[in-house]
């Protein structure tokens, strides 16, 4: 399959690539290399992805329709999987118009493309914080008009695009909503990354809350793992991918210092107003039509991720998290 995978340095994408790569796909990946986090991160993935010879890279905005247009001139694509997108509760508050411009009308371009030039089927890559603060566990078929964030409420309006797509033109669709996803080079603005790295490094690290908020932490392999099951044809699905089984925070913190043999320094912060109390995927849809479970444990995922930092410890030290 020809391949058209956007965000290609970012932490899902490039491991999507891998992926199809290995398994002799040809990707086409773009990616605008913005400093949203340290870019360093980002050449770092790309670098590692140069190994294969069915991958190509363009420097690509997906906001930019003449340039992106260029590729499917270009290209015969079988699928569009979008994985670029600003990213961040926190942030999207401070600056909200990033992430509409991106995640809104970047999504619009290219599903504009997509109808144009003819390809069958989109991923879109969504999120838990769709859901907002509701009963647990979230199932696909929960409303979702409530966003607490600015990114929520984008990646809300990128899903009704999606399907709006699929209603008039036929594009075939998969919707996935990602939870907390984390892994060796993940976001150094998701906790994982800020505190296995200020642990490490003897610094404070910052709680907002008192860390008794739960997440489901998914692990970036499995993620990964069910986007490429998500190619199959599905007509119009919403999926969530993720752990089924939520933990504490405070209990990740527990892991990290048992892994890193060190003890964490922490400084309670006021909770956010955008940040949920906890995050649950019911995951039986992604059983059933993807054939597709979650094999990594958080235990296992955070010695993965505790031992990698270690090993690119020389450079790792100076990334920027937060």
């Amino acid at each position: 399959m020809d391949l058209l995978v956007t965000g290609a340095a970012g932490f899902i994408a490039s491991r999507v690539v891998e992926l199809l790569s290995e398994r002799g796909d040809r990707a086409i990946g773009i990616d605008n290399l913005n400093d949203a986090y340290d870019v360093r991160l980002k050449k770092w993935r790309l670098d590692k992805l140069k190994k294969f010879k069915n991958f190509t890279f363009q420097k690509i905005d997906i906001t930019d329709f003449t340039l992106l247009e260029s590729l499917f001139k270009k290209f015969s694509f079988d699928a569009v999987i979008n994985l670029a997108a600003r990213a961040g509760v926190r942030a999207s508050v401070e600056n909200p118009w990033v992430y509409v411009n991106t995640n809104i009308s970047g999504t619009l371009n290219l599903l504009e493309l997509c109808k144009k030039y003819k390809v069958k089927k989109f991923i879109l890559a969504s999120s838990s914080s769709v859901y907002g603060n509701t009963n647990f566990p979230f199932s696909e078929d929960k409303k979702v008009d409530f966003p607490l964030s600015p990114y929520a409420a984008s990646k809300k309006g990128a899903e009704a695009l999606c399907y709006t797509y699929h209603y008039l033109y036929g594009i075939d669709t998969s919707i996935l909503r990602y939870f907390t996803v984390y892994g060796p080079a993940g976001r150094p603005d998701m906790s994982i990354f800020i505190f296995t790295r200020k642990i490490y490094a003897g610094q404070e690290i910052p709680v907002y809350g008192d860390g008794n908020q739960k997440r489901d932490f998914t692990y970036i392999d499995d993620i990964a793992e069910g986007t490429v099951k998500a190619l199959k044809p599905l007509n119009y699905e919403i999926i969530n991918l993720g752990n089924d089984h939520p933990v504490k925070l405070n209990y990740v913190i527990s892991l990290i210092e048992s892994s890193l043999r060190k003890k964490a320094k922490i400084k309670y912060l006021p909770p956010h107003p955008a940040d949920v109390p906890a995050t649950w995927a019911k995951i039986e849809k992604a059983k059933k039509v993807l054939s597709w479970k979650p094999k990594i444990n958080i235990e296992e995922g955070i010695n993965r991720t505790v031992n990698w930092l270690i090993r690119n410890w020389d450079w790792v030290r100076e990334i920027k998290v937060g």
